[in-house]
Protein backbone atom coordinates (compact mmCIF):
# COMPACT_ATOMS: atom_id res chain seq x y z
CA UNK A 1 0.00 0.00 0.00
CA UNK A 2 1.68 3.16 -0.83
CA UNK A 3 1.69 5.97 1.45
CA UNK A 4 0.62 9.25 -0.65
CA UNK A 5 1.42 12.78 1.44
CA UNK A 6 -1.59 14.98 1.41
CA UNK A 7 -2.10 18.06 0.35
CA UNK A 8 -1.95 21.31 1.69
CA UNK A 9 -5.31 23.46 0.41
CA UNK A 10 -5.91 27.49 1.05
CA UNK A 11 -3.46 29.74 2.77
CA UNK A 12 -1.75 29.79 5.89
CA UNK A 13 -2.53 32.79 8.18
CA UNK A 14 1.30 34.03 8.23
CA UNK A 15 0.76 34.12 4.54
CA UNK A 16 -2.69 36.09 4.41
CA UNK A 17 -0.82 38.37 7.08
CA UNK A 18 2.43 39.43 4.33
CA UNK A 19 -0.24 39.64 1.12
CA UNK A 20 -2.46 42.43 3.31
CA UNK A 21 0.76 44.30 4.82
CA UNK A 22 2.04 44.21 1.30
CA UNK A 23 -1.31 45.42 0.07
CA UNK A 24 -1.29 48.23 2.63
CA UNK A 25 2.61 49.13 1.86
CA UNK A 26 1.04 49.69 -1.81
CA UNK A 27 -2.40 51.57 -1.16
CA UNK A 28 -0.50 54.00 1.56
CA UNK A 29 1.80 55.02 -1.32
CA UNK A 30 -0.79 55.21 -4.26
CA UNK A 31 -3.07 57.21 -1.76
CA UNK A 32 -1.40 61.02 -2.46
CA UNK A 33 -0.60 59.81 -6.39
CA UNK A 34 -4.58 59.26 -6.89
CA UNK A 35 -5.51 62.20 -4.90
CA UNK A 36 -3.53 64.65 -7.08
CA UNK A 37 -5.22 62.98 -10.24
CA UNK A 38 -8.39 63.14 -8.97
CA UNK A 39 -7.55 66.65 -8.48
CA UNK A 40 -6.19 67.02 -11.69
CA UNK A 41 -9.40 65.59 -13.42
CA UNK A 42 -11.69 67.96 -11.72
CA UNK A 43 -9.76 70.86 -12.66
CA UNK A 44 -9.92 69.58 -16.61
CA UNK A 45 -13.11 69.08 -16.60
CA UNK A 46 -14.58 72.46 -14.93
CA UNK A 47 -12.08 74.00 -17.67
CA UNK A 48 -13.68 71.75 -20.22
CA UNK A 49 -17.22 72.67 -19.27
CA UNK A 50 -16.28 76.92 -19.03
CA UNK A 51 -14.75 76.69 -22.63
CA UNK A 52 -17.71 75.10 -23.86
CA UNK A 53 -20.02 77.26 -22.29
CA UNK A 54 -18.21 80.65 -23.95
CA UNK A 55 -18.58 79.15 -27.12
CA UNK A 56 -22.07 78.12 -26.72
CA UNK A 57 -23.43 81.75 -25.47
CA UNK A 58 -20.83 83.01 -28.10
CA UNK A 59 -23.43 81.24 -30.87
CA UNK A 60 -26.27 81.20 -29.32
CA UNK A 61 -26.17 85.25 -29.56
CA UNK A 62 -25.72 85.30 -32.88
CA UNK A 63 -28.10 82.29 -32.89
CA UNK A 64 -30.83 83.92 -31.32
CA UNK A 65 -30.08 87.39 -32.51
CA UNK A 66 -30.30 88.71 -29.42
CA UNK A 67 -27.61 89.71 -27.07
CA UNK A 68 -26.63 86.97 -24.42
CA UNK A 69 -24.41 87.68 -20.82
CA UNK A 70 -22.10 85.24 -19.20
CA UNK A 71 -21.90 86.64 -15.50
CA UNK A 72 -20.34 85.57 -12.37
CA UNK A 73 -20.98 85.50 -8.89
CA UNK A 74 -19.78 85.30 -5.93
CA UNK A 75 -21.08 82.87 -3.43
CA UNK A 76 -21.03 81.11 -0.20
CA UNK A 77 -20.08 77.73 -0.48
CA UNK A 78 -18.39 78.16 -4.05
CA UNK A 79 -18.45 80.08 -7.53
CA UNK A 80 -21.27 80.41 -10.18
CA UNK A 81 -22.07 81.77 -13.52
CA UNK A 82 -24.91 82.33 -15.41
CA UNK A 83 -25.56 82.41 -18.89
CA UNK A 84 -28.64 85.28 -19.32
CA UNK A 85 -30.56 87.92 -21.56
CA UNK A 86 -30.55 91.16 -19.87
CA UNK A 87 -28.39 93.37 -18.48
CA UNK A 88 -25.83 92.84 -15.82
CA UNK A 89 -26.64 92.41 -12.35
CA UNK A 90 -30.47 90.85 -13.45
CA UNK A 91 -29.28 86.97 -12.47
CA UNK A 92 -28.22 85.90 -9.27
CA UNK A 93 -26.99 82.32 -9.23
CA UNK A 94 -25.81 82.85 -5.21
CA UNK A 95 -28.39 80.62 -4.45
CA UNK A 96 -28.99 76.73 -4.35
CA UNK A 97 -30.30 75.99 -7.34
CA UNK A 98 -30.49 77.87 -10.80
CA UNK A 99 -30.18 81.80 -10.81
CA UNK A 100 -33.23 84.32 -10.24
CA UNK A 101 -33.63 86.63 -13.18
CA UNK A 102 -35.20 90.17 -12.49
CA UNK A 103 -36.28 92.86 -15.18
CA UNK A 104 -37.26 90.80 -18.16
CA UNK A 105 -33.94 89.12 -17.91
CA UNK A 106 -34.26 85.20 -18.73
CA UNK A 107 -31.56 82.42 -17.17
CA UNK A 108 -30.19 80.13 -19.84
CA UNK A 109 -27.48 78.34 -18.38
CA UNK A 110 -26.67 77.88 -14.38
CA UNK A 111 -23.31 76.71 -13.39
CA UNK A 112 -22.80 76.04 -9.46
CA UNK A 113 -19.52 75.31 -8.33
CA UNK A 114 -19.38 73.65 -4.52
CA UNK A 115 -15.90 74.08 -2.69
CA UNK A 116 -16.34 70.20 -2.35
CA UNK A 117 -15.74 69.85 -6.08
CA UNK A 118 -11.80 71.24 -5.05
CA UNK A 119 -12.41 73.51 -8.32
CA UNK A 120 -13.39 77.53 -8.01
CA UNK A 121 -14.26 79.53 -11.10
CA UNK A 122 -13.58 83.42 -11.10
CA UNK A 123 -13.07 86.15 -13.63
CA UNK A 124 -11.49 89.58 -13.33
CA UNK A 125 -14.82 91.16 -14.76
CA UNK A 126 -18.56 91.23 -13.29
CA UNK A 127 -20.26 90.05 -16.51
CA UNK A 128 -19.09 89.42 -20.24
CA UNK A 129 -22.18 90.50 -22.82
CA UNK A 130 -21.34 88.81 -26.66
CA UNK A 131 -23.25 90.71 -29.57
CA UNK A 132 -25.76 88.99 -31.71
CA UNK A 133 -24.36 90.10 -34.81
CA UNK A 134 -20.71 89.45 -34.80
CA UNK A 135 -20.05 87.33 -31.88
CA UNK A 136 -17.59 90.08 -30.61
CA UNK A 137 -17.63 90.56 -26.87
CA UNK A 138 -17.54 93.57 -24.64
CA UNK A 139 -15.50 93.72 -22.20
CA UNK A 140 -12.51 91.54 -22.98
CA UNK A 141 -12.08 88.99 -19.88
CA UNK A 142 -9.59 86.65 -18.54
CA UNK A 143 -11.82 83.71 -16.36
CA UNK A 144 -9.64 81.34 -13.91
CA UNK A 145 -10.26 78.32 -13.02
CA UNK A 146 -8.01 77.45 -9.83
CA UNK A 147 -7.64 73.98 -8.27
CA UNK A 148 -7.20 73.74 -4.49
CA UNK A 149 -3.57 72.03 -5.73
CA UNK A 150 -2.54 75.40 -6.92
CA UNK A 151 -2.94 74.56 -10.70
CA UNK A 152 -5.12 76.90 -12.94
CA UNK A 153 -6.65 77.00 -16.34
CA UNK A 154 -7.13 80.35 -17.37
CA UNK A 155 -9.77 81.26 -20.11
CA UNK A 156 -8.90 84.83 -22.23
CA UNK A 157 -11.81 86.13 -24.64
CA UNK A 158 -10.64 88.68 -26.78
CA UNK A 159 -12.75 90.95 -28.18
CA UNK A 160 -13.66 88.79 -31.04
CA UNK A 161 -15.36 86.96 -28.82
CA UNK A 162 -12.76 84.28 -29.33
CA UNK A 163 -10.93 82.36 -26.05
CA UNK A 164 -7.56 81.40 -25.75
CA UNK A 165 -6.99 78.86 -23.16
CA UNK A 166 -3.63 78.72 -21.40
CA UNK A 167 -2.10 77.79 -17.63
CA UNK A 168 0.74 79.37 -15.17
CA UNK A 169 3.25 77.74 -13.96
CA UNK A 170 2.80 75.39 -12.55
CA UNK A 171 1.45 74.00 -15.53
CA UNK A 172 -1.75 71.89 -16.41
CA UNK A 173 -0.65 69.03 -18.54
CA UNK A 174 -2.36 69.74 -22.13
CA UNK A 175 -2.09 74.11 -22.14
CA UNK A 176 -0.11 76.29 -23.17
CA UNK A 177 1.87 78.44 -21.08
CA UNK A 178 0.89 81.57 -20.29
Amino acid sequence: MKNHPTRQRGFTLIEACMVLAVSTVLATTAAPSMQEMIAARRLENAATQLATDIQLIRTAAVARNQALRLSFVPRAGGSCYVIHTGGAGQCDCSGNGPAVCQGGAREIKTVLVADAEQVSVAANVASIVFDPMHGTSTPTGTLRVVGTNGHEVRHVINVMGRVRSCSPAPMVPGYRAC
